[in-house]
């Protein structure tokens, strides 16, 4: 067990519901900011009694998948048994997912720079795996079964390719790659920022708030460099629009941005749509996320940034509205399915909402 986190898992054990008392007050607060700026946190705690074992397992569940994807885009294997085995000390059943790939492994014709940014992004990935294992110590939960091959049917769904079409492959070049890295860093920037705060206030006295903050900046890391590279892409090679032929991959990322919003039951950040009352911050009526763009002036926004449009505070979803997306669903009471073909390790793993 990591020690830093010892104090924080001793008081952790014994189950207590979540949001009640003035400490997750604070720990909400923490996360939206002061009151007089006009920003309320709206993310609704899920229903019923969970720990803040719960919630790191929640995250552990989505690191796993990173994880898998990363490792294979730049080794062409996943994690090492080390990081998906049974916890030194575990007793009881144990059993563990596998991963399907549908797909060949590694990205194919990368350079040199390019193979460099994948392999650091795998490897912090792996460490977010192995610091929240350490954590959770014997809580941990085995890894859930892992199907890399959806990328195909999400694909279609978002309207990429058709199903007449070879599936889609984010191995297939570095492009493909930036499109997969982007739908699970949004994904992941916004999952951490709709759990935080759920964290009890024995859990922020602990520490724990403090180190959620740290992955989450990590995960925002990787999401500004997808998009920035993205955009950048685009301006190298000449493109003038989104959609531009020489370069139509930051048109693709709109829409599976697009697609994310039609899947999580409530706006969570959808292109052109309000932000209001659904997701972890809430900004003014009519704020909006501008999608992805390719500047053509100095003067004109690359929008580059997942950010509310007013207060420019980034986008929460809660673990209804993340398991939506990773299940590829919108369908409330589903508990499986997408990337998580046998459902997530969690508490949390069937929506209510």
């Amino acid at each position: 067990m990591d020690s830093r986190l010892k104090p924080f898992i001793d008081k952790a054990l014994s189950r207590r519901t979540f949001l009640a008392g003035a400490g997750s007050v604070a720990a909400a607060g923490i996360i939206t900011g002061c009151s007089n700026d006009g920003v309320t946190n709206t993310t609704p705690p899920p229903t019923g009694t969970y720990t803040d074992l719960d919630i790191l397992n929640f995250a552990l569940n989505l690191e796993y998948l990173e994880a898998q994807f990363y490792l294979y885009a730049a080794t062409g294997k996943g994690l090492a048994a080390a990081n998906t085995a049974a916890p030194t000390g575990y007793t009881g059943s144990y059993t563990m997912g596998t991963v399907t790939l549908g797909n060949s492994a590694m990205v194919a014709g990368t350079t040199s720079a390019q193979q460099q940014i994948i392999n650091e992004i795998a490897s912090e990935e792996q460490e977010h795996v192995q610091f929240l294992r350490a954590a959770l110590g014997t809580a941990a939960v085995p890894m859930p079964s892992i199907d890399l091959s959806f990328f195909g049917p999400l694909a279609v769904a978002a309207g990429i390719f058709t199903s007449a079409q070879p599936a889609f492959n984010p191995y297939s070049s570095f492009d493909a790659f930036l499109i997969g890295a982007f739908i699970f860093e949004d994904v992941g920037v916004t999952a951490y920022a709709g759990a935080a705060p759920l964290i009890s206030a024995a859990g922020v006295a602990s520490g724990l708030l403090n180190y959620a903050a740290g992955i989450l900046a990590v995960e925002a890391y990787h999401a500004a460099y997808i998009r920035t590279a993205l955009t950048g892409r685009a301006i190298s090679m000449g493109a003038t629009t989104p959609t531009s032929t020489v370069y139509p991959y930051v048109g693709i990322a709109n829409q599976v941005e697009a697609l994310r919003a039609t899947l999580t039951v409530g706006n969570s950040g959808a292109p052109g749509t309000s932000n209001t009352g659904n997701t972890g911050v809430a900004g003014s009526s009519g704020s909006v996320e501008v999608p992805l763009n390719v500047p053509q002036s100095p003067t004109q926004a690359s929008a580059i940034v997942a950010a509310d449009s007013v207060h420019a505070i980034g986008f929460a979803r809660n673990v209804n509205q993340v398991h939506h997306i990773v299940y590829g669903s919108p369908t409330v009471g589903v508990k499986s399915g997408g990337f998580f073909p046998n459902g997530t390790n969690s508490i949390f793993s069937t929506t209510t909402a």
